[in-house]
């Protein structure tokens, strides 16, 4: 579980990044959660945008995908929200 002083840092790091992952009209898929877990494993960090074909809201998605990840959601921004899951390189030095 990351606390306050954690998610903040988080969310400052993830304000200059642009979402590598979008979530269309499928939804949350199992080939999308794999895509995601292998931008969690190098990146630790993933931007993630909800286009508005999607068929869910952008608050079950993000719940969605961190359960499948194993990830935590850092942030939830209109259409946007921020995963994080510490991987072994340890590149946001939390």
């Amino acid at each position: 579980m990351l606390d306050g002083k954690a998610k903040s840092k988080l969310r400052g790091m993830a304000q200059t990044r642009k979402a590598i992952v979008m979530i269309g009209k499928e939804g949350v898929s199992d080939t999308l959660c794999a895509t995601l877990s292998d931008s969690l494993k190098a990146h630790e960090l993933v931007k993630i945008s909800c286009l508005k074909t999607s068929p869910i809201s952008v608050r079950e998605a993000a719940i969605q995908c961190a359960s499948a990840t194993h990830s935590e959601v850092v942030q939830i921004i209109g259409h946007t929200f921020v995963l994080y899951r510490k991987s072994e390189k340890n590149l946001c030095q939390l």
